[in-house]
């Protein structure tokens, strides 16, 4: 019995004639690749129009008045500026002490932020996992989801009222016989009102993805992990905190990003000439230099400087978590 060879390809293209596509009708050329994928899930690449459109237009077509950090910008004249005047507003900021108190302020509410905002949803992740009563589960989540609903407007009149002079703080210390505290008016207090309300207004939204995380854990490795006598510390520190860790890092990495930009709209509504002090950061003072005060070139500068710095610390925090954990966004 013989058998025959099939024939060889044809010279250059390195393949068989039948993995090539075939010709349609008329002599056109089969689409390949992406525009195959682009013909067949249309639909789907179509509901991402209008948020490119929105990043297009609102994110990314703004950055070009950053050129006004390096021209002299007055208001009515040129979008784009007057003339050129090189790194002068840079020079400013770098030699004003106000600046730089302000950067101060930014790097410790950002690090305070961080090291409080960022491990409570975990926590509270994985307490809500363990809880087995559904009723009791629904409504621990739904009293700690309420608050990311409120405005921010709401929230900073809430916490102003409740540490008002005469407000429930000060009157339960006074059932103690302490003095009222005027919380609102120290520049040592600020930093832990303004944590202490984004920490009540976050922790309960940012469980939600840790718990969506949890679901994906095989319960197989939970079995495992009895069957060799882990008990329920050992099973989270062996199994749950492994399984939820790409989550932890994405997120991680995406709060490092914005480490510099502490809560501007909060921050405005609770701080006040007394607290500058401790309570006034760079985007505050950003809005004052550039809106109240005109200084619309200053502002950009330092807006400017404030995200190359964004920058730099999300691609550290990315390019550390690849080599050392082997998670990254990119």
């Amino acid at each position: 019995m013989s058998t025959s060879t099939p024939p060889a390809p044809p010279p250059g293209t390195g393949e068989p004639p039948c993995a090539r596509a075939a010709p349609r009708p008329g002599g056109l050329p089969a689409p390949t690749g992406w525009r195959r994928t682009l013909r067949r899930d249309w639909q789907m690449y179509s509901l991402a129009v209008l948020p490119l459109l929105f990043f297009l237009v609102f994110r990314y077509l703004p950055m070009i008045g950053n050129v006004i950090a390096f021209r002299r910008f007055e208001p009515g004249g040129s979008i784009l500026g007057e003339r050129w005047v090189g790194l002068r507003y840079v020079r400013m900021f770098l030699t004003d002490p106000t600046f730089w108190q302000v950067f101060r302020n930014t790097l410790w509410l950002g690090g305070l932020t961080l090291l409080f905002c960022f491990p409570v949803p975990i926590v509270l992740a994985l307490l809500l996992n363990e809880v087995r009563r559904r009723g009791l589960k629904r409504f621990v989540q739904s009293v700690s989801y309420l608050p990311h609903f409120l405005s921010i407007v709401i929230v900073a009149g809430i916490t102003l009222q409740m540490l008002a002079t005469d407000g429930p703080v000060n009157q339960v210390l006074g059932w103690f016989g302490h003095e009222p505290v005027r919380f609102i008016q120290e520049p040592g207090w600020f930093r832990a009102i303004y944590v202490g309300s984004e920490v009540w207004q976050t922790a309960g939204w940012g469980t939600i993805l840790y718990l969506a995380a949890l679901t994906t854990i095989d319960e197989d490795l939970y079995e495992a992990a009895r069957i060799d006598g882990a008990g329920r510390w050992r099973q989270i520190w062996h199994v749950t905190l492994p399984g939820i860790r790409p989550t932890m890092i994405t997120l991680l990495i995406l709060n490092i990003g914005t480490f510099m930009a502490v809560g501007f709209e909060k921050i405005l509504l609770l701080y006040n000439p007394l607290t500058y002090q401790t309570g006034d950061v760079l985007s505050t003072y950003l809005y004052r230099t550039g809106v109240e005060s005109n200084s619309f070139s200053y502002a950009a500068a330092i807006g400017l400087f404030e995200a190359v710095i964004g920058l730099v610390l999300i691609t550290s925090a990315n390019q550390l978590s690849r080599r050392t954990v082997g998670t990254s966004l990119w």
